[in-house]
């Protein structure tokens, strides 16, 4: 038993959640929260020195089960989830709540546990206990929280299903092969598995799930949804549909279309998660190019992305700890009492608009130049298109509305020590995975295809970048000067999910106000018809009704009569 559950990393972490939420002791509590993520990174460690030993599975039903597979691709997603799991839990120390902590590491087990998952049967199991495990944690986010979470939950339990659908159907093909591997579109069940993970991905007309719940969730909860959910969505998709080139196209769009939602929207929370589907479209895309060159761009930029998105979501989460909201309308001016705060939300800033000598401008790069090499000269005008956009949205406008911009009078104290620690440790991460000498070469050796040598600094690629950051920085102060920058306003944006949340409301509405009318009326009817049929019965069949009444003998020699016309005539077209 032991054996088995030292095989897949994720299990220990599950076990681990399961025991805080029996544990009443906070101290405990938080030290399980922070060991479980260290040791699943041991186990991982151990397992990679011999990915064939490390092999597990097990026969369910007469179903080979394989909980534990192991490749340099997977390696890399379970560091950086145990990395995330250890920030986390330092961010959290401060929250006493035995839910958070329970839920939180169950979520990361089963996020962990699917990535090392060998077959879709396997991966089901964790796909849908990372949704319902993680829900608990919109939940907590209080007031507005219960409607948001039961979407949330309700979307990703769909997910589940097209997934398991599209897995039954792909394993029939198979011969009741279940094993993960490419799986493409042109195979029965595909386009069912790629519905399944393009709803966890923030597909376009399939993300609004992220804005609506990510931003109501709990402060804590937040960072720990923006790291797990919609990563091993991508190692699925890196995994069944790398090379497609659908993915290249939704890719790019999913770049370009959180920008313009993002620059009106007043909550930030709610822009950092624009800016996640804004980050998940460049590795969709990368993966939909699914060369050697693109799928390390998708693979370093995870990495990148989870540390400096984290450490955004960080930093507003210790801004709404001490001020009560992330609303831009009311904020400003809090660099004079968060100071740090301030620093590492713009190390933040500056690695996801990809400054030199700051994560993401060693990454994102990649997916850009692979895009280049096979001539996709119009997705690669998107991605700069949708990297200038990022740089405004979450590079610019988030700082600036939050501790610069207009003096909103709010005196509070710095951020608690464990955030502070935790923001510090994102932010030294941001700057190593940059660094040229050591940094980022440390990075790409952890990749799926460290054969691939890339350099990110060079004059060409430094000045290009240089030029799009400027240029963006430029374009924002000129709007601020002229006055057309939309003002932030106290109210939500509302994008695709108007379809659901207003129209598909006011149509339900309205079916069920006609269908209570409806009811109204064949209640009456029906009132109607049974008491007009039961007064006529009576009259037929009471003792002084029309059938009690004598009836004169010649009748019944007619009705006689009448019948054997009948029956000689049916005999006669019998015979016939």
């Amino acid at each position: 038993m032991i054996d088995l559950i030292l095989s897949n990393p994720g299990f220990l972490v599950i076990i681990a959640g399961v025991l805080c939420a029996l544990v009443p002791i906070s101290s405990i509590r938080k030290f399980l929260v922070g060991a479980a993520p260290i040791a699943a990174a041991v186990i991982i460690f151990t397992a990679f020195k011999d990915p064939e030993a490390a092999r597990t599975a097990i026969s369910v039903g007469g179903q080979e089960m394989i909980l534990m597979r192991i490749d340099r691709l997977a390696m890399l997603w379970g560091y950086v989830f145990c990395l995330a799991g250890v920030l986390n839990a330092i961010y959290g120390l401060h929250e006493k709540c035995k839910i958070t902590d329970a839920s939180a590491l169950i979520y990361m087990g089963a996020a962990i546990s699917g990535v090392y998952a060998g077959d879709f049967l396997t991966l089901f199991i964790f796909w849908e206990m990372a949704a319902i495990s993680s829900v608990l944690l919109v939940w907590k986010g209080g007031e507005n929280s219960f409607s948001a979470g039961v979407r949330y939950l309700a979307i990703h339990v769909l997910s589940g299903v097209l997934l398991l659908a599209g897995a039954v159907m792909w394993g029939r093909h198979n011969g009741g092969d279940f094993t993960i591997g490419h799986v493409g579109l042109e195979n029965p069940g595909g386009l069912l598995l790629l519905l399944a993970m393009g709803i966890k991905c923030g597909f376009p007309l399939l993300h609004n799930w992220i804005q609506d719940a990510y931003p109501k969730a709990s402060i804590t909860g937040t960072v720990i949804l923006s790291a797990f959910t919609t990563k091993l969505a991508l190692y699925a998709l890196a995994r069944c549909f790398a090379g497609e080139d659908i993915l290249i196209y939704i890719g790019a769009i999913m770049t370009c279309f959180p920008v313009f939602f993002a620059v009106i929207e007043n909550d930030l929370r709610r822009v950092l998660s624009y800016s996640l589907n804004n980050q998940l479209g460049f590795m969709v895309c990368g993966i939909g190019i699914g060369t050697d060159l693109a799928m390390n761009g998708v693979a370093a930029h995870l990495a990148a992305d989870v540390i400096f998105k984290g450490l955004l979501f960080m930093s507003m989460g210790a801004v709404m700890y001490r001020t009560g909201t992330a609303k831009a309308s009311d904020l400003g001016g809090l660099f004079r009492s968060m100071p740090l705060t301030t620093v590492f939300c713009l190390i933040g800033a500056g690695s996801i608009a990809a400054f030199p000598f700051l994560s993401a401008f060693v990454t994102k790069s990649m997916i850009m130049t692979a895009a280049l090499y096979e001539h996709h000269e119009v997705v690669l005008a998107m991605l700069l298109f949708a990297s200038a956009g990022v740089m405004e949205h979450s590079g610019i406008k988030v700082p600036y509305f939050t501790f610069f911009s207009h003096d909103s009078g709010k005196r509070v104290e710095e951020a608690p020590w464990n955030m502070l620690v935790a923001m510090g440790l994102a932010s030294l991460l941001c700057v190593f995975f940059a660094f040229p000498w050591g940094g980022y070469q440390f990075l790409y050796s952890l990749l799926p295809n460290p054969e691939v040598h890339y350099n990110p600094y060079t004059g060409n690629h430094v000045v290009t970048q240089l030029q799009l950051l400027f240029g963006a920085i430029l374009a924002f102060n000129l709007l601020k000067k002229a006055k057309v920058y939309p003002d932030e306003r106290r109210a939500e944006i509302l994008d695709f999910d108007w379809t659901y949340r207003r129209l598909g409301k006011s149509i339900a509405v309205w079916i069920d106000a006609m269908w209570t009318r409806l009811s109204a009326n064949v209640a009456v009817i029906r009132a109607n018809f049974i008491d007009k049929a039961g007064r006529r019965l009576y009259q037929m069949f009471s003792p002084a009704g029309t059938f009690s009444e004598a009836a004169p003998s010649g009748m019944a020699a007619v009705l006689t009569g009448g019948m054997l016309v009948v029956l000689f005539f049916v005999i006669y077209l019998a015979r016939l």
